[in-house]
């Protein structure tokens, strides 16, 4: 009965070191880009409170360089501010080669 339980016991962590491995690999490849995007708005706006957020897509600027773009929407004194920010990295190197954020009020 021990042997059976150990089996078991030993099955199921397999089973559950799989399933990590398997939600780590569907992880898109912009995520780090856009928790950097993100800690810059949230620094940018101490105390604001960020009310959306959207991943807008990206553009290839040629064979290693890509443009990720993030879209956060943020209140500041009760008004509604549209700010972009602009992600260039190398896809080889998987490093950061440019942030550009820009701000648009909403009327």
């Amino acid at each position: 009965m021990k042997k059976y339980l150990a089996a078991m016991a030993v099955l199921l962590i397999l089973l559950l070191g799989f399933q990590r491995v398997d939600t780590y690999a569907q992880r898109p490849d912009y995520e780090k880009y856009g928790r950097i995007a993100t800690a810059v708005i949230k620094e940018d706006f101490l105390g604001e409170a960020v009310q959306d957020y959207q991943y807008m897509g990206r553009k290839q600027i040629d064979d290693r360089q890509v443009l990720d773009s993030f879209q956060y929407k943020v209140s500041v004194n009760g008004k509604p501010v549209i700010m972009t920010v602009q992600v260039t990295h190398d896809l080889k190197s998987d490093r950061l080669l440019s942030l550009t954020v820009t701000e648009q009020h909403q009327q």
